[in-house]
């Protein structure tokens, strides 16, 4: 499985993004999905989570009220929608893709993981 995370980019606080994670394989869509971030130096941390249907939603503290995510099977694409971003949600943000049907927040849980997509929002 090959995971292709993209549409990060540099914006104020304030603004909003949305990321994409693409899957090459149909097979994802009976995966729960999630996305990480990690700035350099410090450790990966969970952001949100959804379950293969994703009707099931988890989110980080940090990340309740302003980022949503969603998925969309038919087309093998999970969103991250981030809005009110913060100077303190700059980090290079991974999907990834849990070994199980669920929606988690341990790294441990997703077996395939994609390329990051840097956010960088100034202040």
């Amino acid at each position: 499985v090959q995971l292709q995370a993209f549409g990060g980019g540099l914006v104020q606080a304030g603004d909003s993004l949305r990321l994409s994670c693409a899957s090459t394989r149909r097979t994802s869509s009976n995966n729960g999905m999630g996305w990480f971030r990690q700035v350099s130096g410090k450790e990966r941390e969970f952001v949100a989570a959804l379950d293969w249907r994703g009707s099931n939603t988890y989110y980080a503290d940090s990340a309740k009220g302003r980022f949503t995510i969603s998925r969309d099977n038919a087309k093998g694409t999970v969103y991250l929608q981030m809005n009110s971003l913060k100077p303190e949600d700059t980090a290079v943000y991974y999907c990834a893709q849990n070994r199980w049907s669920g929606a988690g927040s341990s790294a441990l849980q997703y077996s395939y993981w994609g390329r990051g997509t840097q956010v960088t929002v100034s202040s």
